[in-house]
């Protein structure tokens, strides 16, 4: 998807060379100019596209920051510090990552009419009260990395309610697809692919009824391109999932048969504080932004693993 897009001459691209940024690099650098904002501490140089401009600076830069958002007409903003775990045993550390630079990009976008494509989180909601969850769900963090995704959210929201800057929020579900870090349960199919492969015990934790909605980089690649082109989508957030769900321990087997693996599935304690059930309602996205799941978790887990 990469009609709308003319009328972009350059993007800024923080993160880029992470999993979802690098693939969002790859699909824009045919169509307009790709600036790479990343300090390759989790990214990879390998992984950002030949004809893109990189500038390798850290987040808690704001002055190089800012005049990299100087001179391009919309900023996609995938970088995080995405561990929960690690939001736990560092908050101060998270915050500095996942909070503070929103502030920055948003300043320096109000200054140049630049709009701003936010990567937030599912983890805004916490346990959920129904299902499916929809944008109005309440939200009640359990994580310092969910509260710093839902405290830079509203941000966005506010920047564009107090003084006009055009912000579309998108709240990834559980991404997945090729170049993903093993990481919490959006890198929990990398985790189980590589377990399977290597003949492994797959580990799941707790009873593995715990239910993921898991979405493929190229649909969360094609939300952002719609984002960043869309006259009715700014100063709203819309949730990026497939509007279907699969048990971690169904995903296991899954992952386990496709991979022709003979590995052992066996079950850990559970995590603290674990959600149990999840799933997007992806309603507000389909109307408003035209977004439209690709892949089914099985098709997806199919070119995933076996391509």
């Amino acid at each position: 998807m990469t009609q709308g897009l003319d009328n972009i001459g350059s993007v800024l691209v923080t993160g880029g060379g992470g999993f979802i940024g690098s693939h969002l690099a790859d699909r824009l650098v045919d169509v307009c100019e790709v600036v790479v904002y990343d300090n390759f501490s989790t990214g990879q140089r390998s992984h950002v596209p030949a004809d893109a401009t990189i500038i390798e600076a850290n987040l808690r830069d704001p002055d190089r920051l800012t005049e990299a958002i100087s001179d391009v007409d919309v900023v996609f903003h995938e970088a995080a510090q995405v561990s929960v775990q690690r939001s736990i045993e560092s908050p101060v550390g998270s915050k500095e990552v996942n909070l503070d630079p929103i502030l920055t990009v948003l300043e320096a976008a109000r200054q140049t009419d630049t709009r701003v494509v936010f990567a937030s989180s599912a983890a805004i909601y916490g346990h959920p009260h129904t299902l499916p969850i929809d944008e109005s769900h309440p939200k009640e963090p359990t994580s310092p990395y969910g509260l710093e995704k839902l405290t830079a959210d509203q941000y966005c929201r506010l920047y564009h309610e107090l003084y006009g800057v055009e912000t579309v929020v998108l709240r990834y579900f559980n991404a997945y697809g090729p170049r993903q870090h093993d990481s919490d349960y959006s890198g929990v199919i990398s985790v189980f692919q590589r377990q399977a492969r290597a003949g492994d015990e797959i580990t799941v934790d707790g009873d593995g009824t715990q239910t993921r909605d898991f979405v493929h980089v190229e649909d969360i690649v094609q939300a952002n391109l719609r984002a960043a082109t869309s006259n009715t989508a700014v100063g709203e957030a819309f949730n990026i999932g497939t509007g279907e769900s699969i048990s971690i321990r169904e995903l296991a087997e899954t992952i386990r048969e496709l991979t022709s693996s003979d590995a052992d599935i066996i079950h850990t304690d559970p995590r603290d504080g674990d959600i149990d059930q999840s799933r997007a309602d992806i309603t507000k996205a389909r109307s408003k932004l035209g977004f439209e799941p690709h892949y089914t978790i099985e098709d997806g887990l199919r070119q995933y693993l076996c391509s």
